[in-house]
């Protein structure tokens, strides 16, 4: 049923500007009051939620490690797996990024008759590490929509990507199909697994499904209903440059467009943050150092404390009568200062 509810959400959200649009005429309303309020609300709640992050205290080093520490010279160390300093944890940090180091990692564990046995789950990582490229190309090949002379680069990569349209000529970009088959995957692989069905929330499939709707819309608008490129160009042209007017565009186009402002919107306030979260999780960002540097509690409850000096003097027939020598009177003191609570003392 949670699936369910999903897949009703995102087609009663794509029949919206459906209705508004070719029905209603709203085409000022959906393609410049909607994006304005959206791309503001993305901006506000995005930084909402990376100032929260940011000013919250970290008193505890919490890296998850898969290497060795660093501590006596004669031990080797992993530099990138349980990173020391700041140049190992950029470089864990970009294999995490790029690499999905982390989840290639992942094992999971099932009873098999009578026995617990664990194994890899390659599929994941391919199917994510696929979708987050595949994603990072159309994001790309969207920059010659906003820019009249994109860089080379951007050319570039819009060639690699059309490739296949050198052999069939309606054939969709190579970021599209993978996109979709990995999408697919994902979505597929949480329907199908009993463990992932169960704990599953309607909002992990209406994330899914959203952008299944996105990316299925777009290929449609290059495929059946053929979107002329000008009047999109122009329209977002106008909202970049708060200069917003409304061409004859194709209805279709703003089915695409309505969706992706709801993903926009959506985006602060889902499992989505997890793309900028990973820069601010104290378990990727931090160096595995707690052997050489002290982390203290900034929570820690306000406790009365007595120095040495106040130790001494409290317990000073004590001291003497075991014969240990006291600083107040010449003796040797202790090296290191001593912090002692004052039991009974403050209440």
């Amino acid at each position: 049923m949670k699936v369910l509810y999903a897949l009703l959400a995102v087609i009663i959200l794509a029949l919206v500007p459906i209705v508004g649009v070719g029905e209603l005429g709203l085409r000022y309303l959906f393609g410049v009051i909607i994006p304005y309020a959206a791309f503001a609300i993305f901006v506000v709640g995005l930084a909402y939620r990376i100032v929260r992050w940011a000013r919250t205290p970290v008193p505890f080093n919490i890296p998850t490690t898969a290497g060795q520490q660093k501590s006596l010279p004669w031990i080797k160390a992993s530099n990138v797996e349980s990173p020391n300093s700041t140049l190992g944890v950029i470089a864990r940090m970009a294999l995490e990024i790029l690499f999905f180091r982390s989840l290639l990692r992942q094992v999971k564990g099932e009873l098999r008759g009578g026995e617990l046995v664990y194994e890899g789950r390659p599929y994941l990582w391919v199917g994510g590490l696929l979708f987050h490229w595949a994603m990072l190309f159309i994001v790309v090949r969207h920059l010659l929509v906003f820019l009249r002379t994109p860089p080379d680069w951007v050319t570039s990569a819009y060639i690699v990507d059309a490739f296949l349209r050198r052999v069939i000529p309606t054939a969709l970009q190579i970021s599209t199909v993978i996109v979709l088959v990995a999408v697919a995957y994902l979505f597929l692989r949480r329907v199908v697994s009993p463990q992932l069905r169960y704990i599953s929330l309607p909002s992990d499939y209406f994330a899914v499904l959203l952008f299944v709707a996105i990316f299925v819309t777009g290929a449609l608008m290059q495929q059946v209903f053929v979107v002329p490129f000008t009047p999109v160009r122009s329209l977002l042209a106008g909202l970049i440059t708060l200069s917003p007017r409304v061409p004859e565009i194709h209805p279709f186009f703003f089915v695409h467009f309505f969706l992706f402002n709801v993903l926009l919107a959506y985006f602060p306030f889902s499992k989505l943050m997890h793309a900028p979260g990973v820069f601010f999780s104290p378990t990727r960002n931090m160096r595995n150092d707690s052997r050489a540097r002290r982390y203290i509690n900034p929570w820690n409850y306000p406790v009365k404390v007595a120095t040495y000096e106040d130790y001494e003097n409290r317990f000073r027939k004590e001291l003497k009568v075991a014969g240990l020598p006291l600083e107040s009177e010449g003796g040797e003191a202790m090296k290191t200062p001593v912090k002692i609570s004052l039991r009974g003392e403050g209440g």
